[in-house]
């Protein structure tokens, strides 16, 4: 994400503009072979577009307001959410435990109200959508649980 950010900075200021992979690594303290492999994920899902050279770099495909952070987690990790590499609505348990998929279930829908409603440009300018700001205020929302 951070990565992304990066390049998505330089597209607000103009959307030609392109990232050199190793400003981004510098600039984010990544080690350049890692974050290689980010972008080229990134790239295969049609977030960024590269061109190669001495003047090459990256650039987002699209604004940053038209990318969600879901877009993001899925072109990178896969599902939202996974139960034992497993879509949440595939996974059968006998019972007792019938009913846990109904958990894995709501978790997904509760990390998609935040992911599918984030995008690059609210974390670029720090306002986070109305729905999901509340959620910051939670009690025990920023208290680490063990």
């Amino acid at each position: 994400m951070r990565a992304l950010l990066h390049i998505a900075k330089a597209y607000e200021a103009d959307p030609k503009q392109l990232v050199k992979a190793d400003e981004i690594a510098r600039a984010q303290d990544l080690p350049i072979k890692f974050l290689e492999g980010i972008l080229t994920a990134l790239r295969t899902a049609g977030i960024i577009i590269s061109q190669r050279g001495a003047e090459g770099g990256y650039r987002l495909a699209h604004a940053p307001k038209d990318i969600t952070v879901a877009k993001v987690v899925r072109a990178l990790d896969g599902p939202l959410a996974a139960v034992r590499g497993e879509r949440p609505e595939e996974v059968e348990y006998a019972a007792p435990a019938d009913h846990l998929k109904d958990v894995w279930i709501a978790t997904r829908a509760a990390l998609r109200n935040v992911l599918e409603n984030v995008t690059l440009h609210d974390i670029l300018v720090g306002e986070l959508p109305k729905a999901v700001k509340p959620l910051l205020k939670e009690p025990g929302a920023w208290t680490r649980r063990i």
